[in-house]
């Protein structure tokens, strides 16, 4: 397949009965300074099902997924070329507003960043900053946050506790629950479970699954056994382009181009 076009037929979009893009990323390059780290991708990324970059470190997997939520923004000499359409607007238009913008697709980071505050306070911060509700409500939004990150019976007794006393996976679903308290449309995760053992690396890619009936979910992962779990598409990328994006099944069993086989094979790469 080719990296820059792709089969719409094959990818089962809404012109033949299948899931509805939340994403739409076209012609779309970037660039740090004279570097240029993103290739002319062109890509869906649909509403409510995950979907997993894969690929060696370096091939541009997280500049893709921050160039999701314009984070790359933050670095100087970074462009952006093209464009990413979130509900049909460009979020690079010159009118975004990128708080507002970084609400609706939030990030949890690849390893467990708890602010040194109470269970509370971390769940609490992001809608006191946009707009101080009302205590009864903040009390509601925690609750709810922490139950969808299926945290809530864990903490519920001690949420004056500081977050750092919880263990890695706890803390990494607290950042989890912490992004579900800003209520955002898109969750962008960036190797959430690296830094996690293997059981509580099941317990999020469980929760992802469990969130993906309301979100729109992108991860990037080096495992490779994770995206074939947990991802419903996969996108498998190599210095700076997508080579091959499909179903993730049909990626695994049967990839069509001899650079994606050999790759998930482990004889590349």
């Amino acid at each position: 397949m080719s990296s820059d076009v792709l089969d719409k037929r094959e990818l089962n979009t809404p012109e033949t009965g299948g899931p509805k893009s939340k994403i739409e990323v076209n012609d779309f390059n970037f660039f740090y300074g004279t570097f240029q780290a993103l290739y002319d991708l062109t890509l869906p990324i649909y509403e409510r099902h995950i979907t997993a970059l894969i690929g060696p470190s370096g091939c541009g997997k997280s500049t893709f997924l921050r160039a999701l939520n314009r984070m790359n923004d933050t670095v100087i000499g970074a462009r952006a070329e093209g464009e990413v359409l979130l509900n049909g607007q460009d979020i690079y238009a010159p009118n975004v507003d990128v708080t507002d913008l970084r609400q609706r697709v939030g990030m949890v980071f690849q390893r467990p960043n708890p602010f040194p505050q109470s269970i509370y306070d971390n769940v609490a911060f992001g809608p006191r900053v946009l707009g101080r509700p009302k205590a009864r409500d903040l009390a509601e939004i925690v609750e709810s946050s922490l139950a969808d990150a299926a945290l809530w019976d864990e903490v519920k007794d001690r949420l004056d506790a500081s977050a750092l006393t919880l263990n890695p996976g706890q803390q990494q679903r607290l950042c989890i629950a912490r992004t579900l308290a800003v209520r955002p449309e898109v969750i962008l995760m960036d190797e959430p479970c690296s830094a996690l053992d293997p059981v509580a690396t099941l317990h999020v890619e469980d929760l992802m699954r469990r969130l993906s009936a309301q979100y729109t979910i992108v991860i990037v992962t080096h495992n490779m056994q994770q995206a074939a779990r947990a991802s419903d598409y996969t996108g498998f990328f190599w210095l700076g382009k997508l080579v091959e994006y499909r179903r993730t099944p049909e990626l695994f069993a049967t990839p069509k181009e001899a650079l994606t086989e050999a790759y998930i094979s482990g004889r590349q790469g």
